[in-house]
């Protein structure tokens, strides 16, 4: 059965497996998927989600909880404010070790120019494992009209500004293809393959407008995989938008096609329609990682899952639908009277495995229906 057991849980979906150390460009185990959360950077730009750096210091300090492997903290260029959050951040979370030697690498995002890329430099260089994250469009749409500029300036560009970042001291660069999903795919491997050359260390291929079917997206992760010279010496990642209702679907496609970091938002907030959810895709790979995806995992400690999507639903102003995946008011309530012989006749994971310690232990409800079929 791919789902998990009605036995007792830790908040590691993967039991004795531990977090491998850490290395930009390389994770030791080839199962391991590294989880990045962009709630304070991709999830902010919710229209009306603005955070206070406190605000998002105190979403930090509970995502570092939650055990993932990077902080997306901010876009420091775009404010003063966001700035200081994104320093305040590499400073104290960033840099807090715990026993395990685990702390979450904290990144800032940049512009392919010098001017962002240094500032974010200066904000997350007081991190333990700080990541600059830099970004142009190499879609034909983008380039053609919002970038103005032709497939080899945009390539020259790239090349450079990952060189720059890397001789500002920041050995884990990640360089992102902006729109790479409606990109040309010969020259989405050309300017991979030359940034890899030039230093990055992790490729990020984001559907940065939801266009993509799973299966799809899927092939063009394994497409980069095959095509790309170097792309053995980076780790490959997703970041997929929601605009189709298939960010979660797509994420998942590309972890099962060789991505090993996810970039996900919790609640999936994000810009138009959002981002992947992380409690689904985490929860997703918690349930089925060992059958139907050949042994992935993460080391999130899924227990604080709910109090972490409370948290930024409070912050963000942005309510849940009721009927939200895992974390929505009726995630564990049935009207279905078989229940009450087994819980898993209709719950797939136990409700403590996210933190939901439920007062009626089934959740059951008095409703119009008294069968299911």
């Amino acid at each position: 059965m791919a789902c998990i057991s009605f036995s007792s849980e830790t908040g590691n979906n993967s039991g004795n497996q531990m977090r491998p150390h850490y290395k930009p460009n390389h994770i030791p185990d080839p199962n391991y998927v590294r989880i990045l959360d962009t709630t304070l950077r991709d999830g902010e730009q919710s229209p009306g989600a603005a955070m206070t750096p406190h605000q998002k210091l105190n979403i930090a300090r509970q995502l570092a909880k939650l055990g993932v492997d990077v902080i997306e903290a901010g876009f420091p260029c775009s404010s003063k404010d966001d700035f200081a959050a994104v320093k305040m951040i590499a400073q104290e979370v960033g840099s807090n070790v715990d026993d395990d030697g685990y702390v979450p690498v904290i990144a800032g995002v940049a512009r392919c120019n010098e001017k962002d890329i240094e500032i974010v430099w200066e904000a997350v260089k007081g991190a333990k494992r700080p990541r600059i994250s830099t970004f142009i469009a190499t879609s034909e749409i983008h380039m053609k009209h919002k970038l103005k500029k032709t497939k080899e300036e945009v390539l020259d560009i790239a090349c450079r500004m990952v060189m720059f970042a890397r001789s500002l001291g920041c050995d884990d660069v990640q360089f992102v293809p902006e729109d790479a999903a409606r990109s040309e795919k010969e020259f989405l491997y050309e300017i991979l393959g030359e940034v890899i050359k030039a230093g990055a260390t992790t490729i990020d291929i984001p559907d940065t407008v939801g266009i993509a079917m799973p299966w799809e997206f899927g092939k063009l992760i394994a497409d980069i995989k095959t095509n790309t010279h170097g792309i053995e010496n980076v780790v490959i990642v997703t970041h997929c938008h929601n605009d189709l209702g298939l960010a979660v679907a797509n994420t998942i496609m590309g972890a099962r096609a060789g991505a090993r970091q996810l970039e996900v938002t919790m609640n999936g907030i994000g810009e138009r329609a959002g981002n992947a959810a992380l409690e689904e895709v985490v929860m997703a790979l918690k349930c089925s990682g060992l059958d139907v995806f050949d042994g992935l995992y993460t080391t999130i400690n899924t227990e604080h899952i709910l109090n972490t999507s409370k948290m930024v639903e409070e912050y963000t102003n942005m309510h849940l639908q009721p009927h939200k995946a895992l974390v929505g008011a009726n995630a564990f309530i049935h009207e279905s009277g078989w229940m009450l012989k087994h819980k898993a006749t209709y719950e797939i994971i136990l409700s403590e495995s996210i933190g939901l310690e439920r007062s009626n232990e089934i959740g059951i409800v008095l409703g119009k229906f008294r069968y299911v079929m």
